[in-house]
């Protein structure tokens, strides 16, 4: 199994006719990814990469069966690129853009809040359950397929723990990068909670930087349910000044809060093991889920 997208999902693209949906699309179908269709207004009728394009996200889940969004919308009109996604039926949306205005996503927060619809970012480099399909801009050949379920605030940063794990023969079941923006559609208590039913899965990582609560806010819900599978993480952003944003946009300690130590501090109070030395994440992963 996996959560959320498998080899049935059939994604449209949302702006496949930019340079960058074009080029991500055509790495998704080369992934094996099944792009059923694209969405451009006024570019209805045309092709890309074999892919037809339509003017409307609900033409193409009437004519295609379009279940997963990936939008590739310039930041303007990105947030109702995720509102019309959701209006038309999709049940996944990922958004990959980044610099949406807040005031935007505040709207489509509100919009999806008691719909059906699950959003993954945006700012964000999507979801791949490895082997089956990936929704984003993720880099295929890195992942493994496995029972290891990755959950990431970072790009970056995701790709090296992947690529350690790997390495350590450790696959992955599926790896969400959730988003670095303020606000964001879904957080780590949302996908441990997918994980924990997920069968396939037998360990979590979760990749957290400096700024705002989620950290916090999953180590509560871990030791809350008693979370059954081991968890291990990584905290970014230890020596980052108060007041600097680093990287993302959310992340910042703002008001003495969001500090890495505090985040750290939450998570092993968990009983979760925190690596603090990246460049060991995989080693210490293998020692602990296969070496015993």
């Amino acid at each position: 199994m996996s959560i959320l997208v498998d080899e049935e999902s059939r994604v449209v693209v949302q702006g496949i006719t930019g340079k960058e949906g074009t080029f991500h699309t055509k790495q998704m179908l080369a992934y094996g990814t099944r792009v059923v269709a694209g969405v451009t207004p006024g570019k209805g009728g045309q092709e890309v990469e074999g892919v037809p394009v339509f003017n409307t996200v609900r033409e193409a889940v009437k004519k295609q069966g379009a279940n997963v969004s990936c939008i590739f919308v310039p930041a303007p009109f990105a947030a109702d690129a995720v509102m019309e996604a959701a209006a038309a039926g999709i049940r996944v949306v990922v958004c990959i853009t980044e610099g949406i205005p807040v005031l935007d996503m505040v709207k489509a927060a509100h919009f999806l809040k008691d719909r059906d619809c699950v959003l993954i970012g945006p700012n964000c480099p999507g979801i791949i359950s490895p082997g089956k399909t990936k929704v984003g801009i993720m880099p295929g050949p890195i992942h493994k397929p496995g029972s290891v379920g990755v959950i990431s605030r970072s790009g970056t940063l995701t790709y090296e723990v992947v690529d350690q794990l790997t390495k350590a023969g450790l696959g992955q079941s599926t790896c969400i990068g959730i988003g670095g923006d303020p606000i964001i559609g879904t957080s780590f208590v949302d996908h441990l909670e997918r994980f924990r039913e997920d069968d396939q899965t037998e360990c979590v990582v979760l990749i957290g930087e400096i700024g705002g609560s989620a950290e916090e806010e999953a180590a509560g819900y871990v030791v809350q349910t008693r979370y059954p599978k081991p968890l291990l993480a990584f905290i970014a952003g230890r020596t980052a000044p108060p007041g600097r944003r680093m990287g993302h946009a959310g992340a910042i300690i703002s008001g003495g809060q969001g500090r890495a130590e505090d985040k750290i501090r939450a998570l092993e109070e968990a009983g979760i093991t925190v690596v603090a030395n990246l460049a060991e994440f995989g080693a210490t992963a293998r020692k602990i889920l296969m070496d015993g």
